[in-house]
């Protein structure tokens, strides 16, 4: 696939089956990622793996942050939180790691981790990997921040599932340009 294939026909594929990426496979999106604007070569990002029972065990961490924040929490709100790691064979989470720079902000840095995280999403595609960023209240949990080893300043920007699509892939949708672009002055 080319680049401006992967760049225009990307989307989010929220269904994923097992196989997970293979090594080669996963090899490639990191290395997209690693290609991230990146102001300074501060690399401020990482990422963790989770996958087998490892995601098991993150189901368990986000029952202990639901507890702890809700302590109200029904047993069905818990086993949806268990649950939620099972959806895909692989998962990848970005973290934002910023480093201490005279001249490039935290917020720079942020974008910068995000934009890796684009980078790893691009490459899945043009593998043709299934892949779907998810955030949601889990990823702002200090109780799973703290308990996925992150150290003080960094942060969790999301957790991308990974595996092999179910069924065909949507159609990207078409956005009308004159939406978004302007010139300026108007």
């Amino acid at each position: 696939m080319n680049a401006l294939d992967a760049l225009l026909n990307r989307v989010s594929v929220t269904r994923l089956l097992a196989p997970a990426p293979t090594q080669a496979q996963r090899q490639v999106m990191f290395q997209a990622a690693l290609r991230a604007p990146d102001h300074a070569q501060l690399r401020p990002w990482r990422f963790l793996c989770i996958e087998e029972q490892a995601r098991e065990r993150l189901g368990e961490l986000y029952a202990q942050a639901l507890q702890t924040e809700q302590p109200e929490a029904t047993g069905e709100q818990l086993d949806k939180v268990r649950a939620m790691p099972l959806r895909a064979p692989l998962l990848v989470v970005v973290i934002a790691s910023p480093k201490e720079h005279p001249k490039v902000p935290r917020m720079e840095q942020l974008l910068s981790a995000g934009c890796a995280a684009h980078g790893l999403l691009l490459a899945a595609h043009a593998q043709g990997v299934g892949a779907v960023w998810r955030t949601g209240e889990m990823a702002y949990s200090p109780v799973v921040a703290q308990g996925l080893g992150l150290t003080a300043g960094e942060e969790i920007l999301g957790f991308i599932y990974l595996g092999t699509p179910e069924g065909k892939l949507r159609t990207a949708p078409l956005l009308e340009q004159s939406d978004f672009v302007s010139d300026w002055p108007a």
